[in-house]
């Protein structure tokens, strides 16, 4: 059964992930010709490889949202941080979760401002907007203010804003909260501070076989 029961959401999931598939050759091809001029750092990209994606959705995959989405309805998770909303794709599988656990709400974060008018655009077309609080700007700044408790968070930004995010998230997440963060295998070296960080602040982890890695991380 497909985690997704609302046709109306579930007909503009797969639009949007279609999109998201259809950048792929173009997003490969931008980062082999970079990694074969060796001016890549992915423990921070540069302003231009900021501009390349600013019309990217790099949506996460639907098995691994559908994962999440399924996550946070054993948790009944009611009160989800998102780190990197994009296009609000993957956004959508959680204000859904949220939605079928009696309410509550996704708080996302997104830096670009298009992506952000974009997102909200996908939220009231999915009709999930009420569920939505999306925080547009430096998430170093969006996120000061956050309250708890916090039962689910999914961490799929740059890496270098995954420690920035954690060190704001981590004092407002229940016991037994769980964090979900993306392409931990492909880009373990840029994740070695929030590794660092997760490992010494009382969380236990674990990598999942899904393509790029996919680490869920416990609150003990």
């Amino acid at each position: 059964m497909d985690c997704i029961t609302d046709p109306l959401l579930r007909g503009l999931i797969d639009r949007l992930q279609a999109q998201s598939q259809a950048q792929v050759p173009e997003i490969n091809q931008y980062f082999g010709g970079r990694y074969e001029a060796k001016d890549l750092n992915w423990e921070g990209l540069d302003e231009e490889a900021h501009q390349f994606f600013a019309d990217k959705l790099v949506a996460l995959d639907d098995d691994k949202a559908c994962f999440c989405h399924l996550m946070c309805r054993a948790l009944g998770a009611r009160r989800i941080v998102e780190v990197g909303t994009s296009h609000g794709v993957s956004t959508l599988y959680l204000a859904d979760a949220v939605r079928a656990n009696g309410g509550g709400v996704v708080i996302a974060t997104e830096y670009e401002s298009d992506k952000a008018a974009r997102a909200q655009q996908h939220f009231k077309e999915g009709a999930v907007d009420g569920l939505i609080d999306l925080r547009y700007g430096d998430l170093r700044e969006t996120l000061i203010d956050l309250e708890g408790p916090i039962d689910f968070v999914l961490m799929d930004i740059w890496t270098e804003m995954a420690v920035p995010a954690i060190t704001l998230i981590a004092p407002h997440l229940r016991t037994g909260a769980v964090i979900i963060a993306d392409n931990t295998t492909d880009f373990a070296g840029a994740y070695r501070g929030y590794f660092d960080f997760i490992l010494n602040n009382g969380f236990a982890t674990q990598t999942l076989p899904f393509s790029g890695g996919l680490e869920v991380t416990v609150k003990l």
